[in-house]
């Protein structure tokens, strides 16, 4: 099935009517007659898919060339974490999947490790997605896959058998459907004010023990990680009494001069992508120091800078994150983008902006030495579940949480009600994506031993000293 642009998002017209939402549920029923549930639940590559390390050789154009080893070293830690940094990979194989045809703004990188806990601008901790580089308007089921290839891949790591992993995948795709049919007859505006708050009895979502003293623990992190708590892990003061970097290479290093000049220059462009009153705000502050700072896995090699402001006083740190933003993985099997959306950093921080319950107050965007970046805290009071730690009943409810989490996310800006009546009642789909998930967990362990049998033949350089971190 083609995709079209839904031009409604860009131009509209108050003036027109509304469909009831369950004659919207009705057309999404009605759709199973076109794209089956149980289409979904084939993967068989197909003969010319291209080779995966080729195309994650090509991802890696104009990224930093002395970090890509340091990429693909990361990516060849595990499936997993090759799974996490190929991203460019999996967007063409879905591409050549059933689609739906109903559009939300998609996360396109909504594995199990890019849902976490942060600080709203009240100061308190929700669980929420919370990686939007690869953000753009597309099929809902393309989000619902990686996360359940992630579900599966992580399962195999944490010892599930594929009885096991099936059973998981079918709790995600299950929080998933759960959230649609909830979301469908609510109030558009009653969507954008939920929030998942991990401290708080969610009437909802009965958790086991296991997993409420994860997520207590996680919680505990979190209250704990901002500004002041990340100066003393990352900079010290200088000869002079300034505070600066530490250089901790390859993950932290400090910036030239020339650099340093125009990343603040970038970020006095950034503040005019502010509402005024957070400009003024921002204005009360001003840059101690720049460095460069590596993050994750996919985004190795691209350009994100930390950077280190004051504002009243050293007792008020500030960091921010000023991160390059490149073509998304899934544009190439995508319309192409309104005009407005051609920065890539105004894509990432307008995705995050849908997505999620409640975003940064500090997200914007710039341009850098002819490069799209976006600007964003680098610790808002953030931490991840260890998804290590989980195993059994704890794994079972964070992939339906997550499922669940998706899913509203996708409510925001898609049609609850018509994706809602296309999942149905049953397990159809559930069983479905158990199968293509296995079957896609097989695929990212070819891939990833096809990556690391490049490593071993030299083909392809990888600096593996060290394993996958955030």
């Amino acid at each position: 099935m083609a995709i079209a642009k839904v031009e409604r998002w860009t131009h509209f017209d108050l003036g027109l009517e509304t469909e009831p939402w369950q004659e919207r549920r009705t057309r999404g029923k009605k759709l199973r007659e076109v794209v089956p549930r149980e289409s979904h639940a084939e993967w068989h590559p197909p003969k010319n898919r291209p080779d995966p390390v080729k195309t994650i050789e090509a991802s890696n154009r104009g990224r930093q060339k002395h970090l890509i080893p340091l990429r693909m070293g990361r990516m060849a830690a595990s499936p997993f974490a090759f799974l996490r940094g190929s991203a460019c990979v999996m967007a063409r194989d879905l591409s050549t999947s059933p689609i739906t045809g109903i559009l939300t703004v998609m996360d396109g990188d909504a594995h199990l490790n890019n849902f976490g806990m942060y600080g709203t601008p009240q100061r308190e901790v929700v669980f929420d997605l919370n990686d939007f580089d690869e953000a753009v308007a597309g099929p809902w089921e393309w989000d619902l896959k990686r996360l359940v290839a992630s579900v599966n891949v992580a399962g195999r790591e944490n010892g599930l058998t594929a009885r096991e992993r099936a059973a998981a995948v079918k709790r995600c795709v299950e929080g998933y459907r759960f959230n649609a049919r909830r979301l469908q007859s609510m109030g558009v505006l009653d969507i954008w004010y939920l929030h998942t708050y991990p401290g708080r009895e969610n009437p909802i979502a009965k958790a086991d023990a296991k997993s409420k003293a994860v997520f207590r623990k996680t919680l505990a992190k979190a209250m704990q990680t901002d500004n002041r708590a990340l100066l003393p892990k990352v900079a010290d003061r200088d000869s002079n009494g300034s505070w600066a970097f530490r250089n901790d290479p390859p993950v932290l290093t400090r910036v030239d001069k020339a650099t340093k000049k125009k990343v603040i220059h970038g970020l006095n462009d950034y503040s005019l992508t502010l509402p005024r009153e957070r400009r003024i705000m921002l204005s009360r502050y001003s840059v101690a120091d720049v460095g460069h700072r590596v993050v994750g896995v996919g985004s190795v090699g691209t350009r994100a800078y930390l950077v280190l402001l004051f504002g009243n006083g050293e007792d008020d740190p500030l960091f921010l994150q000023v991160k390059e933003a490149i073509v998304p993985a899934h544009a190439p099997f995508l319309p192409p983008p309104d005009e407005e959306f051609r920065h890539n950093g105004m894509r990432v921080i307008v995705g995050q902006r849908a997505l999620q319950a409640s975003s940064d107050p500090m997200l914007g965007y710039t341009r850098i030495d002819g490069r799209d970046f976006y600007v964003r805290q680098m610790k808002n009071l953030k931490a991840s579940i260890p998804i290590e730690w989980l195993t059994g009943s704890s794994f079972n409810f964070y992939a339906w949480a997550c499922g669940a989490i998706l899913s509203r996310a996708h409510a925001r800006t898609g049609d609850p009600a018509r994706v809602a009546g296309y999942c149905g009642n049953s397990t159809v789909l559930d069983e479905a994506l158990a199968a293509w998930a296995e079957s896609y967990g097989d695929q990212t362990e070819r891939d990833h031993a096809a990556l690391v049998k490049a490593i071993r033949r030299g083909e392809v350089k990888a600096d593996r000293s060290e394993s996958a971190t955030e």
